[in-house]
């Protein structure tokens, strides 16, 4: 029996690759890679990013089976003029959308019918020069907000921006192509009001058609969700933890 999808509905799974090493599993991972992915997957030099693509592949494949009779093996993706894949569907299906993101020990996959989406998981822990990107690709105001903030909270605030960033860069199906500097991001007002979007003037997109949505998977990761809606519909969202073919648990995740 498939699982309900209702319109509205938004199923977010995080999967964390470390904890999966099943060689029983990762063989049967192995099985449903197409041909292009298998040779994406070997080109991986080192074993742990071979590990983490193969896991991300079986997860996307295993979910949208939850949704559709299909074979995990059997979905064919195309990708947009950007790279944003998305599944080639047959008239009779549901239009389901989703979206992926990786990052060290944690992969995050999210579901819905008809709307752009976009996700982004970033692990914290990472020690890049961080204002310096934020000086180069931020908004001025959030250049401004994080040069304000105390150094303790620097780190925490750039990966707000970030995640946020990046989901609406992929929700939108563009990437990169999209100027960082000309969006921007409020989520210094108060919480019931949410995260608030912003934009240049000559930037074509209003900020009343998307809502935003963070998370806290673990201490040390931080994600976001992009929903774009001309509607005013109410989300419904559902958090779970995944194990491919193997465990699929409520993961009760705060979200604003």
């Amino acid at each position: 029996m498939s699982l309900d999808l209702p319109r509205g509905d938004i199923h977010v799974y995080f999967s964390f690759p470390d904890q999966i090493n099943d060689e029983t599993l990762l063989t049967k991972y192995r099985y449903f890679l197409s041909k292009e992915e298998k040779e994406q997957w070997q080109r991986f030099h080192f074993a742990q990013h071979q590990h983490q693509y193969l896991v991300t592949r079986a997860l996307i494949r295993t979910t949208l089976s939850l949704y559709i009779n299909k074979d995990p093996s059997d979905w064919c993706f195309s990708l947009n003029n950007y790279g944003k894949p998305e599944i080639k569907r047959k008239p009779r299906d549901p239009h389901i959308r989703f979206n992926l993101s990786h990052t060290d020990g944690l992969i995050m996959c999210a579901v819905m019918l008809e709307n752009d989406i976009g996700v982004d998981v970033e692990n914290r822990e990472r020690n890049n020069e961080l204002i310096k990107i934020a000086d180069r690709y931020f908004s001025s105001q959030e250049i401004c907000t994080l040069h304000q903030a105390p150094k303790n909270l620097q780190k925490h605030l750039f990966f707000e921006y970030w995640t946020l960033k990046e989901s609406y860069i992929k929700a939108r199906g563009m990437g990169l192509s999209i100027p960082l500097d000309q969006f921007s991001f409020d989520i210094t007002s108060k919480e019931k009001e949410g995260v608030k979007i912003s934009f240049d003037p000559q930037f074509n997109d209003n900020p009343h058609h998307w809502r935003f949505l963070r998370f806290k998977p673990s201490h040390q990761h931080l994600a976001a969700l992009a929903i774009k809606s001309k509607t005013n519909l109410r989300f419904n969202v559902i958090t779970k933890k995944v194990v491919p073919l193997k465990s699929i648990k409520l993961f009760n995740l705060p979200f604003s």
